[in-house]
């Protein structure tokens, strides 16, 4: 059994259960009390008959939960092989179980699947839901909303979900994204261990959240796979293409980039790493060109009758010799070229009466 579950310095930050009575496991234990409008209940039984009537010195079981934003995480031991089964409502949340030692079968629906060490499960507890638990068992679990998963998918296929999303239960910690989905979940268990981890930073844990979430989609196999697969080899994500059209619509208007990530649907963090991806620059870098080509579009129309200062400080250029220079940089020639261009071009077409 791991020993990081069972000292107490390393839960501290958790609400911690535990059980040495076996009567104690014929009731109920919530486990998602931190999950808003939730009324689901697990009920642990050992399965040896022979072991209800004993006392132990020690704890047999062990639950610790702690919530931070939309995350529910949990660490949980057994000394003996138990029957799980879960009551209440339907499951509003999506469970990651990374065992680390003992096994663990998850029976739904007629079939059946068994966690170890180098297989973990993707499920949604529900009444359907039983879990048969091994001797010298431990495990944790985090959990997301189902909401959120699903708003995230929608927004990397830019298009709304007509069906359910639904995960293979079988996770290869092995192989692919899937490894690095274990790696951040575990990163979960540990700084949720800390006082002053990234639990306890509303910034830092969001910027986490995206990041797992986008580990969850593209790493954990599930019903929208394929789409999602297709949707990044052929597709910029809408993301960008959101952030870009936000850009032009207030191009004129002071813009913070924390306005053009929520006006996107994501983190600033997702934001940039999208970008750096797709865009090889940063946000900032891509609103800079936007303003840019914007600002070269009214001097090549010269229709304004508006100063090359003028345009440059409607763009956000309120320095206009660096704006020459990065204009420059861009285009090959000077703001004041393209608008001496623009007005003998303009001369030349003036139609005559």
């Amino acid at each position: 059994m791991a020993a990081s579950l069972l000292n107490p310095a390393l839960l501290r930050m958790f609400d911690v259960v535990r059980a040495k009575d076996p009567e104690d496991l014929s009731g109920t234990m919530r486990v998602t009390e931190r999950v808003v409008s939730s009324n689901r209940v697990y009920t642990y039984q050992l399965r040896d008959r022979a072991l209800w009537r004993m006392r132990f010195d020690q704890p047999i079981f062990t639950l610790a939960t702690r919530g931070a934003g939309s995350i529910l995480a949990s660490c949980v031991d057994s000394s003996f092989a138990t029957d799980v089964s879960v009551d209440g409502d339907e499951g509003d949340l999506f469970c990651f179980t990374t065992m680390l030692a003992g096994h663990m079968r998850l029976v739904r629906g007629g079939k059946s699947t068994t966690a170890s060490n180098h297989v973990g499960l993707a499920w949604r507890p529900d009444p359907s839901t039983r879990l048969l638990i091994s001797d010298d068992n431990a495990r944790t679990n985090v959990f997301f909303k189902v909401t959120d998963l699903e708003s995230a998918l929608e927004h990397m296929l830019d298009d709304n979900l007509r069906e359910p999303l639904v995960f293979e239960t079988h996770l290869d910690w092995s192989t692919g994204l899937a490894a690095s989905l274990r790696r951040q979940l575990d990163f979960v268990i540990e700084e949720f261990q800390q006082v002053d981890g990234v639990a306890s930073s509303p910034v830092a844990l969001a910027s986490l959240t995206d990041l797992l979430v986008s580990l969850v989609l593209r790493g954990a196999a599930h019903s929208y796979t394929d789409r999602l697969t297709s949707t990044a080899g052929s597709a910029v994500p809408a993301y960008v293409r959101r952030a870009e059209d936000f850009m032009r619509a207030h191009s004129a208007q002071p813009i913070r980039m924390s306005h053009v990530a929520a006006a996107a649907g994501c983190s600033l963090r997702t934001l940039t790493a999208v970008f750096n991806h797709f865009r090889g620059t940063t946000p900032l870098g891509m609103l800079h060109s936007i303003r840019l080509d914007l600002a070269c579009a009214e001097l090549a129309a010269g229709t304004s009758g508006a100063s090359v200062s003028t345009i440059a400080r409607r763009y956000g250029f309120t320095n206009t010799a660096r704006f020459a220079v990065s204009f420059r940089r861009r285009f090959g020639t000077t703001p004041t070229e393209m608008a001496r261009r623009a007005s003998i071009w303009g001369a030349l077409t003036v139609p005559i009466a």
